[in-house]
């Protein structure tokens, strides 16, 4: 099968990643529901034909994916007509493999993706730090290109992102938008962090905070007046606080722990969970700060933030469990599956008997 049809078929089968590698059938996953085609297995020469095929639609130089042994290579391409998609290529038993993610051109619409609305207001803050966390395929990039196009489009200012690499491509519309991708165009997000400083910027949005260096950066640029937004593979908002806190040496912790109870504005942590219907659906939990979760931060009792969101819905804040609940109760999520992605599937279990569900 040429590349091309195969990239297109994805794309009319509304699959998420499409995966290369010897041994298997061209395969992908859909729904959270991996699906091999009839295609006879692969073989290595085969995977090596698509994924060079990958690296000249990306006009890319395969010799040096070749060349650098031990490394994978991520980027993202377009095919005309068809879509965009981002790559992972890298090795494995001796031969090439790639996972292919699925990026229709276009930016998701939020009421298809059932991105509720107190998630998209999160970028009505003009300044802070918002992080949008979960595990990976859990839809971070998706919600963030949602509320970057609401910011685009009902405020002014220039927003920055730096991505690796760039799924979706945003058009200028009130705002500026500047998008740099890693390492293509600079050459880490600390890097690009700093040079952004440099840039006039209203909002910054980093891919992901992957090393003490870009948290300390991002961390920064918050306190200087601008909105950053940014991700981590975190499942919930305590997760997140102590995970920044653990980037850090014991020494500065309490300085950073001080600095995070004044910069953050609000968490997402959110995860695609399957529906009754043979879908999936994300799932939100949402802490929005307010004076007692600065407090907790700063006095070192992130434990019991949890029970501040459940407390926070006037201020559209919600518990991963509430939201399951909640899916359960819609008729949209069976109650075993709510259980096994609760965050305390005992305290879940005994409200479904207390509702008489």
């Amino acid at each position: 099968m040429q590349l091309k049809e195969l990239l297109q078929q994805m794309i009319d089968a509304k699959a998420s990643d499409v995966f290369i590698i010897a041994g298997l059938p061209l395969s992908y996953q859909k729904s959270g529901i991996m699906v091999r085609t009839d295609s006879t297995p692969l073989m290595p020469g085969d995977t090596e034909e698509y994924i060079a095929g990958i690296y000249e639609l990306a006009n890319r130089d395969i010799e040096l994916f070749r060349g650098n042994v031990n490394h994978d290579d991520d980027f993202s391409f377009a095919v005309s007509g068809v879509g965009r998609f981002r790559a992972n290529i890298f090795r494995q038993r001796g031969s090439f493999g790639a996972v292919i993610r699925v990026i229709p051109f276009g930016l998701p619409n939020a009421q298809e993706m059932h991105i509720p609305e107190q998630v998209l207001r999160l970028g009505d803050f003009t300044r802070g730090l918002v992080l949008v966390t979960g595990p990976a395929g859990s839809g971070k990039s998706t919600t963030l290109a949602c509320i970057l196009d609401r910011m685009n489009h009902t405020r002014q200012g220039h927003i920055i992102t730096m991505e690796d690499p760039i799924e979706y491509v945003h058009r200028h519309g009130s705002c500026i938008i500047t998008q740099r991708e890693i390492p293509t165009d600079v050459a880490t997000y600390a890097e690009a962090l700093r040079s952004a400083m440099r840039e006039s910027p209203d909002v910054i949005l980093l891919g992901e905070m992957r090393d003490t260096e870009t948290i300390s950066t991002a961390v920064s640029a918050a306190e200087l007046a601008q909105l950053v937004l940014s991700t981590l593979h975190t499942a919930s908002a305590a997760d997140t606080v102590e995970r920044i806190l653990d980037a850090f040496p014991p020494n500065q912790q309490r300085q950073v722990r001080i600095q995070l109870s004044m910069v953050l504005q609000a968490t997402v942590a959110q995860r695609l969970v399957p529906t009754i219907d043979g879908g999936t659906t994300p799932v939100f939990e949402v802490m929005v700060m307010n004076t007692a979760i600065r407090n907790l931060i700063r006095e070192e009792k992130s434990h019991q933030i949890d029970s501040v969101i459940a407390a926070g819905g006037a201020l559209g804040m919600q518990t991963m469990d509430q939201a399951l609940f909640k899916t359960v109760k819609d008729g949209i999520v069976a109650k075993d599956v709510a259980l096994q992605h609760a965050n305390h599937p005992e305290a879940l279990a005994r409200h479904f008997e207390a509702e008489g569900m």
